[in-house]
């Protein structure tokens, strides 16, 4: 079997994968809290994570991968009381509009997508486990992860438990033994959803529901765990405490974090103004566009998005979309995935660039060969490498008449437009040849004549 090579946070090295069952791999990525659309930064692991379940899918024989929502949070309790309805009814529509919009971006459905509040008898288990076992304890109707009870806590961040004092979602209170203690278990008000318990009517901490959900569809230690960079510490870290303090072992083999996004080389923040849904950006541009350049840079870099990347996925697609569209009717080679320069590329930490150079190498013999067997393995090349990336899948005529969020003339109007202009040309009017290919460019509609005719492709 080839070998697969991915860089594990935990020990910081790129390290060969084994899972711990030779012909199944099981994978978990932590998913949304369904309060709102989702913004670009939040598509990035779905579209890296989902890249490598197809990955693992051409090296093994059953991969299970799963991706949880978060239905029970803080936010979603206050996005319910700003528009006066329930926390089922917020959570169900955004949990739509979350799959909605991934499924636009050609991300295949997860295996399984646990949600938290069907889960509320499992993380209590996993709680009253903790204290018997030392790790957690009750306290002003709180129950509390015990900071202090498990030495290597910080390993996997690289914290120091003096350093964390405090920290994101960290709440320092009188009611903890140690400030770094962390909530897993908290009291809900009359107006807040709440679930009986050992502790009193309350609900689960954010860090709790994730290791319940493993446990309860993947067992007591999984192979790969994923997600942001900004999940290490709290959130990861924490889950692993737990996980480990009650079921003992070392609970995830590999974790893998893909870097941030920036907005036009700012940090993405809602103070600053510059976050982009996916929706909005939907509206503009093909969900496969985003996809591509969410993958133009390796998933361990930064990557800044903006304006110019757009473009810039845009005109390779074009490329390659262009260079399928002059082969149409090249029937591809048979072609091993393991062959593919594509499949060889991502072996190495998912690299995703050189993965997309292999593209360009093949798109660049369609558009120059004459061999019809070097044509028909580039075609095969871009079709099975394509497959792994999660582009490459539409009609390659379609490509370049379809048309995202503009208005303007329809394909049968401009189709209609350029018979007259061949007809306008073969009786040497070519004032009105002209004039047509003037007016369609400037309606967005650019001709590329050609020995097998004229074909056209909306502009970006």
């Amino acid at each position: 079997m080839p070998e697969l090579r991915l860089h594990n946070t935990l020990t910081g090295a790129k390290e060969v994968f084994s899972p711990r069952e030779p012909q199944r791999v099981t994978m978990y990525v932590c998913g949304p809290t369904v309060y709102n659309y989702v913004h670009i930064g939040n598509a990035r692991p779905v579209v890296v994570f989902d890249c490598l379940y197809r990955l693992l899918s051409a090296l093994y024989p059953q991969v299970v991968y799963a991706r949880n929502v978060t239905d029970i949070d803080d936010k979603i309790i206050d996005a319910a009381l700003h528009r006066g309805t329930d926390i089922a009814e917020v959570s169900t529509e955004f949990t739509q509009k979350y799959r909605e919009d991934m499924a636009a971006l050609n991300a295949l459905a997860p295996t399984i997508e646990p949600m938290a509040t069907e889960h509320i008898e499992d993380m209590i288990a996993l709680i009253d486990r903790l204290i018997a076992r030392g790790h957690a304890y009750e306290a002003d109707g709180h129950a509390l992860f015990a900071v202090e009870s498990m030495p290597t806590y910080g390993e996997l961040s690289g914290r120091k438990l003096e350093d964390m004092m405090a920290g994101a979602r960290v709440e320092v209170a009188d009611y903890k033994r140690h400030p770094g203690d962390f909530v897993l278990w908290k009291p809900s008000t009359d107006q807040e959803p709440g679930w009986g318990s050992p502790w009193g009517r309350g609900r689960p901490g954010w860090h709790l529901e994730c290791s319940a959900m493993i446990r309860a569809h993947l067992g007591e230690a999984i192979d790969i765990h994923g997600g942001g960079r900004d999940l290490v510490f709290p959130h990861h870290e924490n889950e692993r405490a737990q996980s480990c303090c009650a079921y003992g072992g070392d609970f995830v083999r590999y974790w893998i974090h893909n870097a941030f996004i920036d907005m036009d080389g700012e940090k993405m923040s809602k103070s600053l103004g510059n976050v982009r849904t996916v929706r909005e950006l939907l509206a503009r541009f093909p969900g496969e566009v985003l996809r591509f350049a969410l993958l133009s840079a390796h998933y361990r870099s930064a990557l800044n998005f903006s304006g110019e990347l757009l473009t810039s996925a845009r005109g390779t697609l074009d490329t390659f979309y262009g260079a399928l569209r002059r082969r149409v009717d090249v029937e591809p080679a048979t072609l091993n995935v393991s062959d593919s320069r594509v499949f060889l590329a991502l072996l190495d930490d998912m690299n995703t660039p050189e993965a997309i150079a292999a593209l360009h190498a093949a798109a660049s013999i369609l558009n120059k060969s004459d061999d019809p067997q070097e044509i028909a393995m580039a075609k095969a090349e871009l079709t099975v490498g394509g497959r792994l990336l999660g582009i490459l899948d539409a009609d390659p005529v379609a490509w370049f008449t379809d048309v995202v969020g503009k208005d303007g003339l329809s394909a049968e109007e401009i189709e209609a437009l350029i018979e007259e202009r061949t007809a306008a040309k073969a009786s040497r009017n070519f004032q009105r040849a002209d004039q047509i290919r003037d007016d369609l460019e400037a309606q967005g509609v650019m001709l590329e004549d050609g020995p097998k005719g004229t074909q056209w492709r909306r502009r970006s």
